[in-house]
């Protein structure tokens, strides 16, 4: 279990749902602080920023080495230029964490280098979040760790040396509130490539808690998520996709949110428990099962066969697994067709 400002995660939890704002702003704070009450309304359990500048992530260079041409979205620009249209300035973030807090809504951040840890702690951040990118920045990682909150880590392009590392990193640091969150860092992802099964193994493998970061296109993958174990989910959330915006295409609108917030609640209670108890409902329903049943006229001492007899719905009589030891024995009394069969209108042939 970790413990998230208050809140419980992990298994026998609720999901916790928490919902990525990133670039979704459109540079504007009234856009963002109303997307943190959206979502809140929308029921999600967190809100989550980005805390860099584009000069605390890359360098502001044109040359090939920072140039994007990998077959993504934001092909034909720079790392600089990227990250200066998407970020978040810091001067907002106090507001945002106060707006969050006033909602009931739990706000925290991805830090990418330690100014903006320093800073965040500054803000009383409850959890850190790691990237899937800067899960090989050990130093970044020791450092968040040391601060003593739960830390959450996407593997998105992640070895499962890298993961090791990186779980290793924050046990040194004596920091055991981990969560994984199995990503794909494709944007959008290919849902053949997102590969459920791994939430559990990873669950398995490094005895953490378990969840997903999804940037597929819809909600089937978080959904599925949940039902294989999954204990978090991670979402970009969008107020208006006609914002735009470098994380938009792959964003859920609130609506949409409010949808998977919705069906993750709904298969949650799916899941259940192992059990092979019947309900209420059940055992009422158990009544329109098969039976056996008198299905031809049978006068007094006349044999059972299967031309007078036979398996039907419902299930006022004898279980069908006494079908064939009822075969031959004889009526006691006259029987009328549609009459339950049962031990005390027959008897064995004399």
């Amino acid at each position: 279990m970790v413990n998230i400002d208050g809140r419980i995660v992990g298994e026998g939890e609720k999901t916790f749902i928490i919902a990525e704002l990133s670039a979704n702003h459109a540079n504007n704070i009234e856009i963002a602080k109303q997307t943190i009450k959206e979502v809140k309304r929308a029921g999600a359990d967190a809100i989550k920023l980005q805390t860099y500048t584009p000069d605390t992530i890359t360098l502001d260079c044109d040359n090939k080495y920072f140039q994007i041409n990998q077959g993504t979205i934001w092909d034909g620009t720079t790392l600089y230029k990227l990250y200066e249209e998407a970020y978040t300035p810091w001067q907002w973030h106090k507001e945002l964490f106060e707006v969050a807090r006033q909602e009931g809504l739990i706000c925290f951040s991805t830090p990418f280098d330690f100014t903006a840890v320093d800073f965040l702690e500054t803000l009383k951040v409850p959890v850190y979040k790691i990237a899937s990118f800067e899960i090989n920045d050990i130093e970044l990682i020791k450092y968040v760790a040391s601060k003593g909150k739960p830390i959450i880590i996407s593997t998105g392009i992640a070895t499962l040396s890298d993961i090791e590392l990186a779980v290793k990193t924050c046990l040194e640091c004596n920091n055991n509130q981990i969560i994984l969150l199995k990503c794909t860092s494709a944007y959008p992802a290919p849902i053949e490539e997102v590969n459920l099964k791994t939430i559990k193994n990873l669950a398995e493998t490094f005895n953490v808690i378990t969840g997903i970061s999804d940037h597929t296109l819809g909600s089937v993958v978080p959904i599925g998520a949940v039902a294989m174990g999954a204990r978090v989910v991670e979402k970009h959330v969008i107020l208006d996709k006609n914002l735009g915006g470098p994380d938009s295409r792959f964003s859920l609108d609130i609506n949409e949110f409010k949808e998977l917030v919705d069906n993750i609640r709904l298969i949650e209670k799916a899941i259940g428990r192992v059990t092979y108890e019947l309900s209420e409902k059940a055992v009422k329903s158990k009544e329109h099962s098969r039976s056996l049943f008198v299905v031809e006229d049978i006068k007094k001492g006349e044999k059972l066969t299967n031309k007078n007899i036979k398996s039907i719905r419902p299930a006022f009589g004898l279980e069908p697994k006494y079908y064939n030891e009822v075969l031959g024995m004889e009526a006691i009394c006259d029987l009328k067709k549609g009459t339950p069969l049962s031990w005390d209108v027959i008897r064995k042939s004399r």
